[in-house]
Protein backbone atom coordinates (compact mmCIF):
# COMPACT_ATOMS: atom_id res chain seq x y z
CA UNK A 1 0.00 0.00 0.00
CA UNK A 2 1.20 3.33 -0.83
CA UNK A 3 0.52 6.74 1.31
CA UNK A 4 -0.79 9.70 -0.20
CA UNK A 5 0.73 13.19 2.34
CA UNK A 6 -1.50 16.47 1.90
CA UNK A 7 -2.98 19.04 3.91
CA UNK A 8 -5.12 22.09 3.82
CA UNK A 9 -2.58 24.75 4.46
CA UNK A 10 -0.79 23.41 1.01
CA UNK A 11 -3.72 25.58 -0.62
CA UNK A 12 -2.81 28.65 1.88
CA UNK A 13 0.30 29.27 0.72
CA UNK A 14 -0.56 32.01 -1.02
CA UNK A 15 2.09 33.48 -4.26
CA UNK A 16 -0.14 34.92 -6.16
CA UNK A 17 0.27 35.07 -10.26
CA UNK A 18 3.21 32.75 -9.72
CA UNK A 19 4.11 29.14 -11.56
CA UNK A 20 3.89 27.63 -7.90
CA UNK A 21 0.91 27.92 -7.14
CA UNK A 22 -2.17 25.86 -5.25
CA UNK A 23 -3.95 25.13 -8.54
CA UNK A 24 -0.94 22.54 -8.99
CA UNK A 25 -2.09 20.49 -5.92
CA UNK A 26 -5.66 21.13 -7.07
CA UNK A 27 -4.85 19.89 -10.51
CA UNK A 28 -2.87 16.65 -9.13
CA UNK A 29 -6.28 15.61 -6.87
CA UNK A 30 -8.65 15.71 -9.46
CA UNK A 31 -6.58 13.66 -11.69
CA UNK A 32 -6.33 11.00 -8.86
CA UNK A 33 -10.21 11.40 -7.92
CA UNK A 34 -11.11 10.68 -11.54
CA UNK A 35 -8.68 7.41 -11.33
CA UNK A 36 -9.93 6.09 -7.68
CA UNK A 37 -6.53 6.98 -6.08
CA UNK A 38 -4.90 4.15 -6.72
CA UNK A 39 -6.02 2.55 -3.44
CA UNK A 40 -3.41 5.39 -1.61
CA UNK A 41 -4.17 5.69 2.19
CA UNK A 42 -4.70 9.54 2.51
CA UNK A 43 -2.82 11.07 5.49
CA UNK A 44 -3.12 14.62 6.79
CA UNK A 45 0.71 15.83 7.11
CA UNK A 46 1.43 16.71 10.71
CA UNK A 47 3.56 19.98 11.53
CA UNK A 48 7.76 19.66 12.00
CA UNK A 49 9.04 20.58 15.29
CA UNK A 50 11.58 23.36 15.21
CA UNK A 51 13.89 21.16 16.33
CA UNK A 52 13.58 18.36 13.78
CA UNK A 53 13.82 21.52 11.26
CA UNK A 54 17.03 22.25 12.89
CA UNK A 55 18.83 19.06 11.53
CA UNK A 56 18.70 20.78 8.49
CA UNK A 57 18.15 24.41 8.86
CA UNK A 58 19.79 26.99 11.63
CA UNK A 59 17.43 28.66 13.90
CA UNK A 60 18.30 32.08 12.58
CA UNK A 61 16.73 30.91 9.46
CA UNK A 62 13.54 28.96 10.57
CA UNK A 63 13.18 32.35 13.04
CA UNK A 64 13.20 34.76 9.86
CA UNK A 65 10.85 32.62 7.52
CA UNK A 66 8.42 32.89 10.60
CA UNK A 67 8.88 36.41 10.90
CA UNK A 68 8.10 37.02 7.65
CA UNK A 69 5.00 35.44 7.64
CA UNK A 70 3.81 36.74 10.56
CA UNK A 71 4.31 40.09 9.14
CA UNK A 72 1.88 39.32 6.44
CA UNK A 73 4.41 37.74 4.06
CA UNK A 74 6.69 39.48 1.24
CA UNK A 75 9.04 38.98 -1.44
CA UNK A 76 12.20 37.11 -0.14
CA UNK A 77 13.51 36.55 -3.75
CA UNK A 78 12.53 37.70 -7.22
CA UNK A 79 11.19 33.96 -6.91
CA UNK A 80 10.56 32.85 -3.95
CA UNK A 81 7.27 34.72 -2.00
CA UNK A 82 6.04 34.23 1.33
CA UNK A 83 2.19 34.76 2.27
CA UNK A 84 0.62 35.16 6.21
CA UNK A 85 0.41 31.43 6.14
CA UNK A 86 3.26 30.68 4.72
CA UNK A 87 5.28 29.33 7.48
CA UNK A 88 2.64 26.74 8.99
CA UNK A 89 2.40 25.30 5.36
CA UNK A 90 6.38 25.04 5.34
CA UNK A 91 6.22 23.39 8.81
CA UNK A 92 3.39 20.83 7.11
CA UNK A 93 5.25 20.29 3.94
CA UNK A 94 8.36 19.21 5.73
CA UNK A 95 6.05 17.60 8.41
CA UNK A 96 4.67 14.85 5.56
CA UNK A 97 7.50 14.25 4.18
CA UNK A 98 8.95 13.15 8.04
CA UNK A 99 5.68 11.63 9.21
CA UNK A 100 6.06 9.49 5.92
CA UNK A 101 9.63 8.41 6.74
CA UNK A 102 7.85 7.17 9.90
CA UNK A 103 5.23 5.05 8.84
CA UNK A 104 7.44 3.85 5.39
CA UNK A 105 10.87 2.64 8.07
CA UNK A 106 8.54 1.57 10.55
CA UNK A 107 5.61 -0.64 8.82
CA UNK A 108 4.69 -2.34 5.89
CA UNK A 109 4.07 0.71 3.21
CA UNK A 110 6.09 0.36 0.32
CA UNK A 111 5.99 4.12 -1.06
CA UNK A 112 4.83 7.54 0.71
CA UNK A 113 4.22 10.43 -1.98
CA UNK A 114 4.00 13.99 -0.50
CA UNK A 115 1.77 16.74 -2.39
CA UNK A 116 2.66 19.24 -0.26
CA UNK A 117 3.73 22.57 -0.88
CA UNK A 118 5.94 24.62 -0.76
CA UNK A 119 8.62 22.69 -2.55
CA UNK A 120 11.68 22.36 -0.57
CA UNK A 121 15.08 21.07 -3.31
CA UNK A 122 16.40 24.27 -3.93
CA UNK A 123 16.35 25.77 -0.11
CA UNK A 124 19.84 25.53 1.57
CA UNK A 125 20.68 25.78 4.80
CA UNK A 126 20.34 29.23 5.79
CA UNK A 127 18.73 30.44 2.55
CA UNK A 128 15.27 30.00 0.53
CA UNK A 129 15.15 30.43 -3.03
CA UNK A 130 13.44 29.19 -6.02
CA UNK A 131 10.18 28.89 -4.89
CA UNK A 132 11.55 26.98 -1.70
CA UNK A 133 11.63 27.62 1.93
CA UNK A 134 12.80 24.88 4.07
CA UNK A 135 13.86 21.49 2.51
CA UNK A 136 11.44 19.05 2.76
CA UNK A 137 13.24 16.01 1.70
CA UNK A 138 16.61 16.45 3.42
CA UNK A 139 14.97 17.53 6.72
CA UNK A 140 13.09 13.59 5.73
CA UNK A 141 15.92 12.46 5.07
CA UNK A 142 18.08 13.49 8.20
CA UNK A 143 15.28 12.43 10.50
CA UNK A 144 15.51 8.72 8.96
CA UNK A 145 19.16 8.95 9.82
CA UNK A 146 19.05 10.40 12.97
CA UNK A 147 15.44 8.63 14.70
CA UNK A 148 15.25 5.51 12.27
CA UNK A 149 18.73 3.77 12.61
CA UNK A 150 19.17 3.85 8.73
CA UNK A 151 23.19 4.39 7.91
CA UNK A 152 22.53 5.38 4.62
CA UNK A 153 19.92 6.98 1.83
CA UNK A 154 20.01 7.82 -1.71
CA UNK A 155 18.03 10.85 -2.97
CA UNK A 156 17.24 10.57 -6.86
CA UNK A 157 16.00 14.40 -7.85
CA UNK A 158 14.71 14.22 -11.78
CA UNK A 159 13.72 17.86 -11.32
CA UNK A 160 14.51 19.81 -14.45
CA UNK A 161 15.67 22.04 -12.27
CA UNK A 162 19.45 20.92 -9.96
CA UNK A 163 18.85 20.47 -6.54
CA UNK A 164 20.81 22.62 -5.16
CA UNK A 165 19.72 23.02 -1.40
CA UNK A 166 19.82 19.04 -1.32
CA UNK A 167 23.09 18.69 -2.46
CA UNK A 168 24.68 21.30 0.07
CA UNK A 169 23.07 19.56 3.02
CA UNK A 170 24.83 16.59 2.42
CA UNK A 171 27.99 17.30 -0.10
CA UNK A 172 30.21 16.85 2.85
CA UNK A 173 28.64 13.25 4.01
CA UNK A 174 28.80 9.44 2.85
CA UNK A 175 25.71 8.73 4.76
CA UNK A 176 23.11 10.38 1.44
CA UNK A 177 24.05 9.50 -1.99
CA UNK A 178 22.53 12.29 -4.21
CA UNK A 179 21.80 12.24 -7.84
CA UNK A 180 20.56 14.44 -9.72
CA UNK A 181 19.77 14.26 -13.57
CA UNK A 182 18.60 18.16 -14.24
CA UNK A 183 19.05 20.19 -18.09
CA UNK A 184 22.08 22.09 -18.32
CA UNK A 185 21.78 24.95 -18.21
CA UNK A 186 19.66 26.36 -16.47
CA UNK A 187 18.40 28.11 -13.01
CA UNK A 188 19.94 27.78 -10.46
CA UNK A 189 23.09 27.26 -12.48
CA UNK A 190 24.38 24.05 -9.89
CA UNK A 191 24.99 21.08 -10.56
CA UNK A 192 28.29 20.63 -12.56
CA UNK A 193 29.98 16.63 -13.35
CA UNK A 194 33.22 18.86 -11.16
CA UNK A 195 30.50 19.08 -8.15
CA UNK A 196 30.88 15.64 -6.68
CA UNK A 197 30.95 16.44 -2.81
CA UNK A 198 33.91 17.17 -0.47
CA UNK A 199 35.34 15.56 2.30
CA UNK A 200 33.74 12.32 3.64
CA UNK A 201 31.57 13.38 0.79
CA UNK A 202 33.59 13.10 -1.93
CA UNK A 203 32.06 11.36 -4.73
CA UNK A 204 28.43 10.67 -3.24
CA UNK A 205 27.20 13.77 -5.32
CA UNK A 206 26.80 12.26 -8.51
CA UNK A 207 25.24 15.20 -11.08
CA UNK A 208 23.92 14.20 -14.54
CA UNK A 209 23.59 17.15 -16.18
CA UNK A 210 21.55 17.16 -19.50
CA UNK A 211 21.66 19.77 -22.16
CA UNK A 212 17.95 21.05 -23.48
CA UNK A 213 16.02 19.26 -25.49
CA UNK A 214 16.95 16.04 -23.78
CA UNK A 215 14.04 13.24 -23.89
CA UNK A 216 12.83 9.97 -22.69
CA UNK A 217 15.47 7.90 -23.97
CA UNK A 218 18.21 10.17 -21.93
CA UNK A 219 16.64 10.10 -18.70
CA UNK A 220 15.39 6.69 -18.21
CA UNK A 221 18.63 5.98 -19.44
CA UNK A 222 20.77 7.70 -16.76
CA UNK A 223 18.31 6.06 -14.16
CA UNK A 224 18.49 2.24 -15.57
CA UNK A 225 22.37 2.37 -16.48
CA UNK A 226 23.69 5.03 -13.68
CA UNK A 227 21.49 5.14 -10.93
CA UNK A 228 19.90 1.41 -10.38
CA UNK A 229 23.79 0.44 -10.58
CA UNK A 230 24.97 2.65 -8.06
CA UNK A 231 22.30 2.36 -5.14
CA UNK A 232 22.56 -1.97 -5.69
CA UNK A 233 26.32 -0.83 -4.81
CA UNK A 234 25.73 1.54 -2.06
CA UNK A 235 22.86 -0.33 -0.38
CA UNK A 236 20.82 2.71 0.91
CA UNK A 237 17.99 1.90 3.64
CA UNK A 238 15.53 5.01 1.97
CA UNK A 239 15.50 5.81 -1.74
CA UNK A 240 13.73 9.39 -1.69
CA UNK A 241 12.93 11.21 -5.14
CA UNK A 242 12.65 14.82 -5.44
CA UNK A 243 9.82 14.47 -8.29
CA UNK A 244 9.59 17.69 -10.22
CA UNK A 245 7.85 17.44 -13.21
CA UNK A 246 9.32 20.16 -15.32
CA UNK A 247 11.60 18.43 -17.51
CA UNK A 248 8.07 17.73 -18.87
CA UNK A 249 8.40 19.30 -22.82
CA UNK A 250 4.54 20.72 -22.26
CA UNK A 251 6.39 22.67 -19.08
CA UNK A 252 7.00 26.38 -19.90
CA UNK A 253 10.20 26.99 -17.88
CA UNK A 254 12.77 24.21 -19.35
CA UNK A 255 13.17 22.98 -22.75
CA UNK A 256 13.26 18.91 -22.14
CA UNK A 257 11.03 16.55 -23.42
CA UNK A 258 9.88 13.91 -21.12
CA UNK A 259 6.13 13.13 -21.24
CA UNK A 260 3.92 11.21 -18.35
CA UNK A 261 5.12 7.94 -19.39
CA UNK A 262 8.85 9.03 -19.13
CA UNK A 263 7.77 9.50 -15.50
CA UNK A 264 6.21 6.42 -15.22
CA UNK A 265 9.03 4.74 -16.45
CA UNK A 266 11.36 6.12 -13.95
CA UNK A 267 9.58 5.53 -11.23
CA UNK A 268 8.97 2.00 -12.19
CA UNK A 269 12.14 1.20 -12.49
CA UNK A 270 13.04 2.71 -8.90
CA UNK A 271 10.29 1.11 -7.74
CA UNK A 272 11.87 -2.59 -9.06
CA UNK A 273 14.96 -1.33 -7.52
CA UNK A 274 13.81 -0.96 -3.56
CA UNK A 275 12.09 -3.81 -4.10
CA UNK A 276 15.16 -5.59 -4.99
CA UNK A 277 17.37 -4.00 -2.26
CA UNK A 278 13.84 -4.43 -0.09
CA UNK A 279 13.59 -0.63 1.04
CA UNK A 280 10.67 1.82 0.49
CA UNK A 281 10.35 5.23 -1.46
CA UNK A 282 9.57 8.47 -0.28
CA UNK A 283 8.58 10.89 -2.73
CA UNK A 284 8.36 14.60 -1.75
CA UNK A 285 6.69 16.74 -4.58
CA UNK A 286 8.94 19.83 -6.24
CA UNK A 287 8.24 21.76 -9.41
CA UNK A 288 5.69 20.94 -12.07
CA UNK A 289 3.87 23.91 -13.78
CA UNK A 290 2.17 23.08 -17.00
CA UNK A 291 -0.83 21.63 -14.67
CA UNK A 292 -2.44 18.93 -17.33
CA UNK A 293 1.16 17.33 -17.69
CA UNK A 294 1.59 17.50 -13.92
CA UNK A 295 -1.19 15.87 -12.89
CA UNK A 296 -0.67 13.16 -15.71
CA UNK A 297 3.05 12.34 -14.44
CA UNK A 298 1.92 12.17 -11.42
CA UNK A 299 -0.64 10.26 -11.96
CA UNK A 300 1.93 7.64 -13.59
CA UNK A 301 4.55 8.00 -10.83
CA UNK A 302 1.85 7.04 -8.45
CA UNK A 303 0.54 4.42 -10.91
CA UNK A 304 3.96 2.84 -11.30
CA UNK A 305 4.73 2.59 -7.66
CA UNK A 306 1.59 0.81 -7.26
CA UNK A 307 1.79 -1.69 -9.88
CA UNK A 308 4.05 -4.46 -11.32
CA UNK A 309 3.95 -3.30 -15.00
CA UNK A 310 7.37 -3.21 -16.19
CA UNK A 311 9.38 -0.37 -17.23
CA UNK A 312 10.63 -0.08 -20.93
CA UNK A 313 14.29 -0.31 -21.42
CA UNK A 314 16.24 2.45 -22.37
CA UNK A 315 19.03 2.19 -24.71
CA UNK A 316 21.90 1.77 -22.74
CA UNK A 317 24.07 3.76 -24.79
CA UNK A 318 22.13 7.10 -24.30
CA UNK A 319 24.28 7.40 -20.68
CA UNK A 320 27.24 5.81 -21.64
CA UNK A 321 29.32 8.82 -21.29
CA UNK A 322 28.31 8.99 -17.84
CA UNK A 323 29.10 5.21 -16.59
CA UNK A 324 32.65 5.65 -18.36
CA UNK A 325 33.08 9.03 -16.60
CA UNK A 326 31.77 7.60 -12.76
CA UNK A 327 33.42 3.80 -13.14
CA UNK A 328 36.61 5.90 -11.64
CA UNK A 329 34.86 5.96 -8.36
CA UNK A 330 31.63 3.71 -8.52
CA UNK A 331 32.96 -0.51 -9.40
CA UNK A 332 29.27 -1.24 -10.08
CA UNK A 333 30.27 0.88 -13.69
CA UNK A 334 32.84 -0.27 -14.56
CA UNK A 335 31.19 -3.63 -16.21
Amino acid sequence: MGLYLRHPLSFEHDTGAHPENAERVRAIERELDSVGWYGLEIVEAPAASVEQLERVHPRAHIDAIRELSESGGGMIDLDTVASARSYEAALHSAGGALHAVDRLLGGDETFGFCALRPPGHHAERSRAMGFCLFNNIAVAISHALAEHGAERAMVVDWDVHHGNGTQEVFYDSDRVLFCSIHQSPLYPGSGDEGEQGAGPGKGFTVNLPVAPGAGPDEFLSLVQTVIVPLAREYRPALIGISAGYDAHRDDPLAECELDEASYGDMAASLRDLAAELEVPILVCLEGGYALDALAASVSATIAALSGSVQPRTAPAGAAERQRRRLARRWESLSG
